[in-house]
């Protein structure tokens, strides 16, 4: 809500929508955390309707309120075409840090398999070396050598 302020104010003062970029990004995010956790909230059906359920619809509810305004703002400040370049952004952002998340997700599984990799390198080692010494002492307690 501090940020749709800002932005608020920063229109009414006539700053530039360049200028408030930050504060609806973080507007955006908002937004779009709480609908992540009221999506999360009622799929769960391990979780009964309850006080956090309607505190997460009635968030949910005001962050549509928020983006409504919002929409009417930049609209009225910029256009329809702007509204609609700034959605597009808003797609191409969450695009782009849902392929980050799941390029980070695969450098963590490719780092496991190697750690793994050489741990079992090292334990194969480790047990044919064991494998060498004890044929070596058993020949050398037995006299072969």
């Amino acid at each position: 809500m501090s940020s749709f302020a800002a932005i608020k104010g920063g229109v009414a003062a006539g700053r530039e929508m360049t200028g408030l970029a930050k504060d609806i990004g973080k507007l955006f995010d908002s937004i779009d955390d709480i609908r992540n956790d009221h999506n999360k909230a009622k799929s769960n059906p391990l979780l009964p309707v309850t006080e956090e359920a309607m505190e997460t619809l009635i968030a949910k509810k005001k962050a549509e309120d928020v983006e409504k305004e919002l929409r009417h703002i930049v609209i009225a400040t910029r256009g329809v075409d702007g509204w609609q370049q700034l959605q597009k952004l808003r797609i191409e952002i969450r695009r782009q840090r849902e392929e980050a998340k799941k390029q980070k997700q695969l450098e963590r599984i490719r780092f496991q398999e190697t750690f793994w990799n050489v741990v079992l390198f090292i334990l194969g080692v480790l047990f044919l070396c064991g494998i060498t010494i004890g044929s070596v002492w058993f020949a050398r307690h037995r006299g072969h050598i």
